[in-house]
């Protein structure tokens, strides 16, 4: 029997798991995400609840494709993060800030496949992942950071990349923050976490 190749979107998406110490450009196409909205701290229940929901479903559609073939290695988690009130943030108002979860999957996959896989977590977990979701995205142009250390640490990048980066090469914001989660924070050290920043942007009318 001829081995399954195992898809690692880390090397086939490279774009969207790489990012340098300093601030660039990229454009990244659509893709499918598996996806969970919700609101609140990190270290929140309903958080940590939308985590047990995705991955019970990411390693179900897995092995789905792998028996027919299509192996993949269920990639980082990523994370889509706003809020109503933009001085949530800097206030630190966790409680007030929305996100969406999301794990991204191959683009063969379908709403039928992700019905499938909620009905199997439900028989053998008891888990109920109706709110989670298959859903194209694309971001086009984002300037992103590879940023080192603490998630608590992040607002002074941020704060560089909106407020110096951005303007100095004519960028505005066109979409949401988003972070990609290259360590797993239960194993890795909080000093040598690795996340990708990336903010959606487009260019402005200004001249250079």
């Amino acid at each position: 029997m001829a081995q399954i190749e195992k898809i690692d979107f880390k090397k086939t998406r490279k774009d969207f798991f790489s990012a340098k110490p300093d601030f660039n450009l990229i454009t990244l196409p659509s893709v499918k995400y598996l996806m969970i909205d919700g609101a609140g701290a990190p270290e929140s229940e309903q958080f940590t609840s939308a985590i047990e929901l995705l991955y019970p479903l990411a390693y179900t559609l897995k092995f789905q494709q792998k028996a027919l073939g299509a192996d993949f290695a269920v990639p980082p988690l990523e994370g889509v993060w706003w809020a109503d009130d933009h001085s949530a943030y800097p206030d630190n108002r966790r409680d007030e800030w929305k996100w969406t979860l999301m794990i991204m999957m191959p683009d063969a996959l379908t709403g039928s496949d992700l019905e499938w896989a909620q009905s199997e977590v439900l028989r053998k977990k008891g888990l109920d992942s109706s709110a989670v979701r298959l859903e194209v995205f694309e971001e086009g142009l984002c300037a992103q950071v590879l940023h080192i250390g603490p998630y608590a640490d992040e607002a002074p990048v941020l704060e560089r990349l909106h407020s110096t980066f951005m303007p100095e090469h004519n960028l505005t914001f066109n979409g949401y923050h988003h972070e990609v989660y290259l360590s797993d924070a239960r194993r890795v050290d909080a000093t040598k976490l690795k996340t990708i920043l990336r903010q959606p942007v487009k260019r402005t009318n200004a001249k250079p």
